[in-house]
């Protein structure tokens, strides 16, 4: 064994010893010239309301919604949405049947298929409030909840409780005052 770590110290001596660069004149400097935007880029994925692409589009068609753009999804994709929640939530089992934003299955799910998230300029910035709704979101918005709240809650946030929270009430680490906000993850 003392062989073995005396013939691998000599290998990973050499190693560094041969690979090392000469970086220390300045012909070898590179500087910095930002991004480079050239090429053509295509979008592979999306998820501006977190689980509702998850929950709503069927298995076949996940590609097809991550590839289309905002502007089309919800001609494209409010069917399958619509019938995907009226097959999920109770809330919505009967004709006229409302969420507490007073949306009826066809009007939300023609709002969920448009998968942004906006943004309020000159308001609040929250996913939901109790007043404001689906203008932005702070970190520390409890978005599943709320997400689960607007599918199964119904016209009160009453109907089927069980389904209406995902009882994920708080981070296990404090946000930071600063930028990046998040706090490590270990």
């Amino acid at each position: 064994m003392k062989n073995f770590k005396n013939i691998f110290t000599v290998l990973l001596v050499t190693l560094v010893a041969f690979n090392c660069s000469d970086d220390d004149d300045a012909t070898g400097i590179v500087t910095p010239t930002g991004p480079d935007f050239a090429g053509t880029y295509t979008q592979q994925d999306q998820m501006g309301r977190p689980a509702v692409n998850t929950v709503f589009v069927s298995s076949g068609s996940k590609d097809m919604f991550n590839t289309t753009v905002p502007t089309a999804q919800s001609g494209a994709f409010q069917a399958m949405f619509e019938t995907n929640l009226t097959a999920l939530s109770p809330a919505f089992a009967n004709a006229g049947d409302a969420n507490a934003l007073g949306q009826d299955a066809a009007t939300f799910t023609g709002l969920l298929a448009t998968d942004v998230l906006n943004v309020s300029l000159d308001g609040t910035t929250t996913f939901y409030d109790g007043t404001n709704v689906l203008t932005g979101r702070n970190l520390a918005d409890d978005v599943i909840t709320v997400e689960l709240l607007l599918i199964f809650g119904g016209e009160d946030f009453t109907e089927n409780p069980t389904l209406s929270n995902d009882n994920v009430d708080v981070n296990d680490k404090a946000f930071l005052t600063t930028f990046p906000y998040l706090a490590s993850p270990w």
